[in-house]
């Protein structure tokens, strides 16, 4: 059993889509990041970043311990390595699975983040910001889409860099769908994936957590005001 620390965040829906994909039972514990719950000592303990998604494997191959991985992309080899599945063995399949994986965990959603974060959660609007990163996403759908124009999956066969890329991808359609409209390999990507009933199943997992978002000012403090005190556990 995985026991999965989540919030339905892209980083969380990459692991419930991992998931489902894999077959691999596993149990949610919601970690309410506008609520501050990722500042609890007990959640530390797995997740020093204080970041979800993270997970515990109750039962690691070695047979030993429970193991504790924060970071998606960590948590996605994990349990690809866990199930034998979605990232080759093979010296050059794996190389290319990896490097597409950095690929997103280091650009396409970090500078996703950044630019939703300036768009719609900044409190003020600065033109620099909002259009140095629109202006980056673009290009890394860019990037995205002539990969996708001779394969039908990132790296040919579905990996864990699909897991990886498209819940910002998804993310970023969803809220503008004209943002993929000169992407067209993106766009037949994100529709494919979309209507696998695993994609379905996972993106469901959140539907029960909906109610439960905190106060404007609250999800505020939590995701945008954290300090080396929050680590500490002072939760200001």
């Amino acid at each position: 059993m995985i026991e999965l620390y989540y919030w339905p965040t892209s980083n969380g829906h990459k692991i419930t889509m991992a998931l489902e994909e894999m077959g691999l039972p596993y149990e949610i514990h919601a970690v309410n990041i506008g609520k501050g719950d990722q500042f609890k000592p007990d959640f530390l303990a797995i997740s020093p970043n204080n970041r979800m998604p993270a997970i515990v494997d109750r039962a690691p191959a070695d047979g030993g311990a429970p193991i504790s991985i924060f970071e998606s992309g960590a948590i996605l080899m994990y349990l690809a390595e866990k199930c034998g599945k979605f990232l080759p063995t093979d010296i050059r399949g794996r190389a290319d699975v990896l490097q597409w994986l950095f690929w997103q965990v280091g650009g396409l959603g970090p500078m996703a983040g950044q630019k939703g974060h300036f768009t719609h959660a900044a409190p003020e609007k600065i033109p620099y910001a909002i259009d140095r990163y629109t202006k980056e996403v673009d290009r890394l759908f860019g990037v995205l889409d002539r990969r996708l124009a001779d394969r039908e999956y990132v790296c040919g066969a579905m990996t864990i860099a699909d897991f990886a890329c498209y819940p910002w991808t998804f993310s970023a359609f969803n809220r503008d769908a004209s943002v993929l409209d000169a992407f067209v390999h993106v766009r037949r990507w994100v529709s494919a994936i979309g209507e696998r009933e695993t994609t379905k199943r996972a993106y469901a997992k959140a539907a029960p957590l909906q109610s439960q978002q905190a106060s404007d000012e609250e999800r505020q403090r939590n995701l945008f005001g954290q300090t080396a005190a929050n680590v500490a556990g002072r939760i200001g």
